[in-house]
């Protein structure tokens, strides 16, 4: 296998997938918009891409493997707006392709489960924005594409820790709320083990097993950090962000059963408590 990927949007999730390659002698090459995060992405090993901003026309007809994690805007998905043709000319010689898309487009269940086949009806923008993306990158012929819908993502840098300690958490309650998490590890760990086997076509959920509510969550952290329970406020009265009340707009618990029977995957954190202590031992 040439062991080569192009990493369009070069994020969190990339990054820890990078972490993992690069060790086997991967060659990865990863692409931002922002000219002052190539130092930082360079730093890591990978080889940095201003796009746009660069053409990388002869990156995605050499390499074998791509990597999409750039999100969709107003006008669709970024990638195949700049780049269908080339995408469509070099797709049927890819190894693997893969959409790094989101729960989200599952929509609200009213805490129920949801798996692969469950119909897709997002409650949000961001969703609906989403579930248009799959679409598009499932109309390109010949494309060994795998789709990835991930639930809310934590890891270094992006836990409760911080606003725990420094007294800004919230223990937001809304009645029968409950969302499913996966750790960045994960991730990385299913994104590897699919490059190394391909399946195109499929689609996998990458969750944790223990979805819960989010208050939980928060008081745990609390917890494990020896620090007073942070104060409960109802939803209905929390001051939010639209962004933020945005992710209440769905509660649904989301399952991981494709992902372990087709790819192999055993989640290294299977659910908050494992995950946070892992954090919290990492001095994050």
């Amino acid at each position: 296998m040439d062991k080569t990927l192009l990493s369009f949007g070069h994020g969190f999730s990339a990054r820890a997938l990078a972490d993992r390659l690069i060790p086997q002698g991967w060659r990865i090459i990863g692409t931002s918009r922002s000219p002052e995060k190539l130092d930082d992405i360079a730093a890591t090993g990978v080889e940095p891409l201003l796009w746009p901003g660069s053409d990388p026309t002869t990156l995605i007809k050499d390499v074998s493997n791509i990597l999409i994690s750039a999100a969709p805007n107003a006008d669709g998905d970024p990638v195949l707006n700049d780049l269908r043709t080339e995408i469509i000319e070099a797709g049927s010689g890819k190894n693997w392709v893969g959409y790094l898309s989101t729960t989200g487009v599952y929509g609200d269940h009213q805490g129920d489960w949801v798996d692969e086949t469950t119909p897709l009806s997002p409650a949000t923008k961001r969703g609906q924005a989403r579930v248009d993306a799959e679409a598009d990158w499932q109309t390109i012929p010949a494309l060994p594409l795998h789709i990835f819908r991930l639930a809310g993502i934590y890891g270094p840098g992006r836990g409760p820790f911080a606003k725990v300690r420094n007294g800004t958490a919230r223990r937001i309650i809304k009645k029968g709320q409950v969302f499913s998490r996966i750790h960045v590890e994960d991730i990385a760990l299913a994104l590897e083990l699919s490059l190394n086997t391909p399946t195109p076509g499929e689609i996998f959920n990458l969750c944790d097993d223990d979805p819960a509510p989010p208050q939980d969550v928060i008081g745990h952290a609390a917890d494990l950090l020896g620090l007073p329970l942070p104060p409960a406020v109802l939803f209905e009265e929390a001051d939010m962000t639209p962004m933020a009340r945005s992710f209440y707009a769905e509660s649904k618990k989301v399952r991981n059963d494709r992902a372990k029977e087709v790819l192999g995957w055993s989640p290294i954190y299977p659910d908050y408590r494992s995950g946070l202590a892992a954090l919290l031992n990492s001095d994050e």
